[in-house]
């Protein structure tokens, strides 16, 4: 697999080509990842829960995300590599640039940040000083007080409307990359189809550009998965098997599947 930049996701989408991502914490799952053919790997703040056993995300620090992207970094080689910008390490403009600069010395290529219009700012800071973007909107698990829950958005016409407009507008700012969580699949397809940079789905159906699972959800090892995971080690003998067929089923448009879908 040739090199993956985020231009690459672009041509992708302009082929109509599906991609993946799968989260890793280490450098040992990042090279299986990357070695599975997986386009991008997601250094994610899950690790808060999945590593950490955190009921949410907000316990993670920027140092803990400095850590996970090295030891990741170490590990990959062609998949783009994302890093997390974790809970209120990105509240004010002079934070943003000095923690995302923490994070790309780290190794990660791109940042990740939750939020809609109030972080265009940021977004059009971090694209100007040569930092690559990956909004992300819908269920935002930082804001997981605020919304009341892990519950889907984006179900009345108003939210609908809400986040196809934050959609345009990251995409205005500079974002190259966007991640939809738990919407459903109509507003999923909607935004893909009006923005012109990959959408990245997760919860959001099979229309996105790209699908992003938590790599210990897609190997069933989360007792009380979510509604939109499929356990790929089903079948397979060995991790590195599971995580290819799950980019398999990605490319081939079989996951996600109907039940794994949200209606509006």
């Amino acid at each position: 697999m040739p090199r993956i930049t985020p231009q690459t996701l672009c041509d992708m989408k302009l082929r109509g080509e599906k991609f993946s991502c799968v989260t890793a914490y280490d450098a040992t799952f990042a090279g299986i990842i990357d070695q599975a053919g997986i386009e991008a790997i997601l250094v994610g703040d899950s690790l808060g829960m999945v590593l950490q056993g955190h009921r949410d995300t907000l316990a993670v620090s920027i140092t803990d995300m400095a850590y996970h992207i090295s030891a990741a970094r170490r590990g990959s080689g062609d998949a783009l590599l994302i890093g997390d910008m974790p809970f209120m390490s990105y509240a004010t403009l002079t934070d943003t640039l000095n923690n995302s600069a923490l994070l790309m010395r780290a190794g990660a290529q791109m940042v990740k940040l939750e939020g809609g219009t109030w972080l265009c700012p940021s977004i059009e800071a971090l694209s100007a000083r040569g930092i690559p973007v990956c909004a992300h909107l819908g269920l935002t698990p930082q804001s997981v007080n605020a919304l009341g829950g892990f519950r889907v958005q984006g179900k009345t016409p108003e939210a609908a409307r809400r986040i196809i407009d934050e959609a345009k507008a990251v995409e205005a700012a500079g974002a190259t990359l966007l991640v939809i969580e738990c919407v459903p699949r109509s507003l999923a397809r909607d935004i893909t189809r009006l923005v012109s940079i990959p959408v990245i789905g997760i919860g959001a159906g099979p229309e996105t550009d790209g699908q992003v699972l938590v790599l210990h959800d897609l190997l069933g090892l989360n007792p009380k998965p979510p509604r939109f995971v499929q356990d790929f080690m089903a079948g397979q003998s060995s991790i590195a098997g599971a995580i290819a067929a799950f980019g398999a089923a990605v490319k081939s448009g079989t996951f996600p599947a109907a039940q794994h879908c949200f209606d509006g």
